[in-house]
């Protein structure tokens, strides 16, 4: 059920988003933010959550939508605004979405969990689902370990699971560090009592951390779909898309009558959504040079920006974030070849003239999974996020994170050597470093550098350390509106120092051309 649902979402998911910087952020919206300050200090002295159709300060946005912030503003009253400066909430309307009781969101999650075994034993008949006292007993008794499950179950499908854990919470009014609880809940109650197995320490890991992730974007991506004033076909298929992407959410919209009911104003948290849409042909080599040897395959590149991160706010986690995926077809099984991504925890708006920056604690995932080689981490660090205008239509944008790796997994040294259902990698900790620059000049060519630098030490399985780095500059032209061709360039080396073996070094280098797309902030629009 878990490999289902993760496809379909999938499938949904490919034909929504991807985002690139380009000229995103570049317009200028000329207002006195002090005096709508002022204004929507009062409205809301009258009626903290108005109809947004009849809110003068929400038709004041409307009129200039088209541009960002000017560069000097006063932001001592950033916290006192409800809507941030494309005229959304920022953030949900309780009234709209009461707080449900702890023990109603933990039967949720055990629902969910009942719901996946029921399927897992007797429609699939899976041997691992054959459970009762008898491994019940066994698993308390004996203990923990590290299992042996293959790379994606581990780092895609148990996170996705632990996602649906965490919407459980997150749709019924709780926060997001009140949410995270319930997918270390969720995954518990699996370990013990889900499988005959015994319950793993890399799943109590990856589930609850990296399914808060997911969970967290899923739950944004929601909110962005859904919008409880529609009717008719319109309500259907957002509430459809939903369904498919968070069933938990989708389930108690069902219990709660929220699929059906309507409301004057908009009550979900809504950020705008850059994204494009790129395809094209990939070529893998088997090693740096191009030659026949190696892959040919169709590439669709997904990246999403959520939220404007040079808008000038106060900050909570996931105001903004970017997610990049990579699909391969024609390579195999192996389609989702890659998703990586960051979030803001924490952080705040600085502008020294005319450079704009977001600073903060970040969370990252990274899962690369192809025939090369298998990577999966979890990572905690700073980052900067930083727009300096060169001219009036060229931009320069960076991004730089540093990150401590508490825990991943990378292939062993000598590659994949068995991609069916068997563990063929080591489970490792260390440190990540990501560099992109994006510098978009004219509106017409734009110029990007993506460079991933990780340490790791392996702590189960072949010891030793590993240096792993991935380098992607690219080059695209615009040829018309918001379509791009263009030309990419990766090259992939690893170092990896067995304390028992010969050391391993490899390169392989990939190109790609490629047709894009790119649609900026992105509404899903009555």
């Amino acid at each position: 059920m878990k490999i289902i649902n993760a496809l379909v979402f999938l499938i949904l998911f490919s034909t929504l988003y991807q985002a690139q910087y380009k000229l995103a952020f570049d317009k200028k919206i000329m207002i006195n933010q002090n005096k709508l300050s002022n204004q929507q200090m009062l409205l809301n002295e009258i009626n903290p959550y108005p109809d947004s159709a009849d809110n003068p300060v929400i038709k004041s946005f409307a009129d200039t939508t088209k541009t960002s912030l000017p560069d000097t503003i006063n932001t001592s009253l950033t916290d006192t605004l409800k809507y941030n400066m494309y005229g959304d909430l920022l953030n949900d309307n309780p009234l709209y979405n009461p707080k449900s009781s702890w023990w109603m969101v933990a039967l949720r999650v055990t629902l969910a969990n009942a719901t996946t075994f029921a399927i897992d034993r007797y429609i699939f008949n899976y041997d691992f689902s054959r459970v009762g006292f008898n491994s019940w007993r066994h698993s308390f008794k004996t203990g923990w370990e590290w299992d042996v499950d293959r790379f994606g179950m581990n780092y895609f499908f148990h996170p996705f699971s632990g996602a649906m854990f965490f919407n459980a919470a997150r749709a019924n009014g709780y926060t997001f560090f009140e949410s995270a609880p319930f997918a270390v809940l969720g995954s518990l109650e699996w370990e013990y009592f889900g499988e005959n197995t015994l319950p793993s320490y890399n799943d109590i890991i990856n589930t609850p951390v990296n399914g808060i992730f997911l969970g967290e974007i899923f739950y944004r991506l929601g909110s962005n779909i859904l919008d409880d004033q529609t009717t008719g076909a319109s309500r259907f298929f957002r509430e459809m898309a939903v369904a498919i992407m968070t069933p938990t959410r989708f389930f108690s919209r069902l219990l709660q009558g929220k699929l059906t009911r309507l409301t004057t104003e908009e009550v979900y948290q809504k950020e705008p959504l850059n994204l494009t849409l790129v395809a094209g042909y990939h070529k893998v080599n088997a090693g740096r040079k191009i030659e026949n040897e190696g892959t040919n395959s169709l590439n669709v590149n997904i990246t999403l920006d959520y939220g404007n991160p040079f808008e000038k706010r106060s900050r909570k986690p996931y105001d903004y974030f970017r997610l990049k995926t990579d699909l391969d077809f024609g390579v195999g099984r192996k389609v989702i070849d890659l998703i990586t991504g960051y979030g803001i925890l924490y952080g705040s708006n600085i502008q020294t003239g005319n450079l704009e920056m977001l600073t903060g604690l970040f969370q990252h995932m990274n899962f690369f999974d192809n025939n090369t080689f298998e990577l999966g981490s979890i990572a905690f660090g700073p980052g900067v996020i930083s727009k300096m205008p060169m001219s009036k239509s060229t931009s320069l944008y960076t991004n730089v994170h540093a990150g401590i790796v508490p825990f991943g997994a990378l292939s062993k040294r000598l590659g994949i050597t068995d991609t069916s259902q068997v563990r063929d990698y080591n489970y490792v900790g260390g440190a990540e470093g990501k560099i992109e620059f994006a510098f978009n000049i004219g509106g017409w060519v734009s110029l990007s550098f993506i460079g991933y630098y990780w340490w790791f030490h392996t702590f189960i399985g072949l010891a030793g350390n590993s240096y792993v780095g991935i380098i992607k500059p690219s080059v695209a032209f615009r040829i018309f509106n918001n379509v791009s061709v263009g030309f990419e360039h990766l090259v992939y080396y690893s170092d990896r120092y067995p304390r028992d073996f010969a050391s391993v070094h490899s390169v392989r280098t990939e190109q790609k051309i490629f047709l894009q797309l790119f649609i900026e902030e992105f509404k899903f629009k009555r």
